[in-house]
């Protein structure tokens, strides 16, 4: 059996591998505390945050939905939120029919409105679907924020999406654990504008 320091060791590699992606989150203060300005005033306006993404960034969606629908933290205002990955009927009938790089940006076309948000995640940015989700909202108007990872893929350098919050791994799990966390500071920091109405634009509050 290997000894302990061996186990020590795989603990000091599973943590490193975590501190500089989260690190160079902290360096991204400013365009996450963009986003979340940005995505303050579609709420204020009335928007909806609509939300999608592939495999584990699937339930990822289901959760944003669920912390702004119904928030944990006691006083925090339900926020409208839902996500496009929840109805499997018909997510399928349209692959079925459209082919799966459709399932979201048809759900779009005839869900969303101008004044919503679009919020797109994908661990490697090339998620097919992910981004012709994104194109379609930006087409017709709403706010794009996308969550991606490694070097940002075809979603990164895409110019549909206006805000892009990237995860720096390659690692699929850490990718995930800062989405996690991504998501998480951007809800708590929309609030804090809703907190602070006076941040918020007054052609947003009229």
């Amino acid at each position: 059996m290997p000894d302990r320091p061996f186990f020590e060791q795989c603990v000091d590699d599973a943590l490193a591998a975590r501190e500089e992606p989260l690190e160079s989150l902290v360096a991204e203060a400013e365009p996450v505390a963009r986003a979340c300005h940005a995505m303050a005033e579609r709420f204020h306006r009335g928007g909806t945050l609509i939300v999608f993404g592939n495999g584990g960034g699937a339930t990822d969606a289901q959760h944003i939905s669920v912390e702004f629908v119904h928030p944990v933290l006691v006083g925090k205002r339900a926020l409208p939120a839902l996500s496009l990955t929840a109805d499997v009927a018909t997510m399928t009938g349209i692959a079925a029919r459209a082919g799966f790089d459709e399932v979201f940006a048809h759900q779009l076309r005839h869900l969303a409105v101008a004044d919503d948000l679009a919020l797109g995640l994908s661990v490697d940015g090339d998620c097919g679907n992910v981004l012709r989700g994104l194109e379609q909202a930006h087409a017709m108007g709403l706010l794009t924020v996308a969550l991606v990872g490694a070097d940002g893929g075809a979603i990164g350098a895409s110019p549909a999406v206006d805000h892009v919050l990237r995860a720096d791994s390659h690692d699929p799990r850490v990718i995930k654990e800062v989405h996690v966390t991504t998501y998480h500071i951007l809800w708590e920091l929309v609030h804090v504008f809703f907190d602070h109405p006076g941040a918020l634009t007054a052609e947003a509050a009229s």
